[in-house]
């Protein structure tokens, strides 16, 4: 919405169709975020923080912090705003959403193109859970997959979903591989060509997820950056992206499953292109047309 913010008189003629489309979007949004926000100060009201009759006990959640929440503002505590928070709220959704479809796209690219690295994978899941339970993967099954997370981590390596993160202004003179960075000057990191660099891994463009086992040369390796800065899908820093631990989790979810139920094949014909498109977040130019040849009994019969 900033943008319309600039040249007001002109922008929000020139652009008028995609402003309405946008305050829409807006008053849709606080549609569906305000009652659950409502709901939840409620909810902290009652004495004692009970649930009414029938309801489960809800445990401290994100948006408790935002209504705890106090900032200053002319020398004064004020809680935030309820359109403040449901941006925040919008925002942390986003975060782990955009990501999580991006990721997952890329991945199960990868797992087409690569069918020996989906078999080891599929091996593992039905390794680390009940073969006749029906309903799927747990999200406490996942934990006993040291092999998904590597080939979560491979392709988030190889095809992060951003190629670039928000900049930052250098807060002193520093040099870096003899090069003078001088202060004040707006820099910016290039999340792909980092995680794509000879230097730092052995075959970049090759997608391996034995990188991230014990032995690889991404072992140990940590997305957050709290020990080094090899890879970083998702920023590092006190500005890391909000949504990683939701990202994550969905990613390892979602791939459980659906390698589980599915064995993800390509289609003669129409090979996996792995070229690029710069969206708002870095998606396959041409999107993933897979063959899904069903797995086990009960979803082929």
């Amino acid at each position: 919405m900033q943008v319309f913010s600039f040249l007001p008189a002109v922008t929000k003629h020139l652009f008028r169709a995609r402003l309405d489309k946008a305050l829409a979007m807006r008053r849709r949004i606080k549609e569906l975020f305000l009652p659950l926000i409502d709901a939840r100060r409620e909810y902290k009201k009652r004495p004692g923080g009970e649930p009414p009759k029938g309801e489960t006990t809800l445990e401290h959640s994100y948006v408790d912090t935002l209504l705890d929440m106090k900032i200053e503002e002319d020398g004064a505590q004020r809680p935030l705003t309820d359109d403040e928070i449901i941006r925040l709220c919008s925002e942390f959704l986003n975060a782990g959403t955009d990501t999580t479809s991006t990721g997952l796209q890329w991945i199960m690219a990868e797992l087409v193109k690569n069918p020996a690295i989906q078999e080891k994978l599929y091996n593992e899941i039905m390794a680390a859970t009940d073969e006749d339970k029906q309903e799927g993967v747990a999200e406490e099954d996942v934990h006993k997959m040291p092999y998904l997370k590597a080939v979560i981590l491979e392709a988030l390596r190889k095809h992060p979903p951003a190629h670039f993160v928000l900049p930052h202004k250098a807060a002193e003179d520093m040099e870096i591989g003899g090069y003078l960075i001088p202060k004040g000057t707006t820099v910016n990191f290039m999340v792909a060509e980092m995680s794509r660099d000879e230097q730092e891994w052995k075959n970049p463009m090759e997608f391996s997820p034995e990188r991230f086992l014990p032995g690889g040369d991404g072992e140990g390796v940590d997305v957050t950056g709290t020990k080094a800065i090899r890879m970083m899908p998702f920023g590092v820093g006190r500005r890391i992206c909000p949504g990683l631990g939701i990202a994550m989790l969905h990613l390892e979810y979602f791939v459980a499953n659906m390698v589980r139920e599915y064995e993800w094949k390509e289609v003669p014909g129409d090979e996996v292109d792995f070229a690029e498109k710069n969206e708002f977040t870095v998606v396959m130019k041409k999107p993933l047309r897979p063959r899904l040849v069903p797995r086990r009994s009960h979803l082929k019969s």
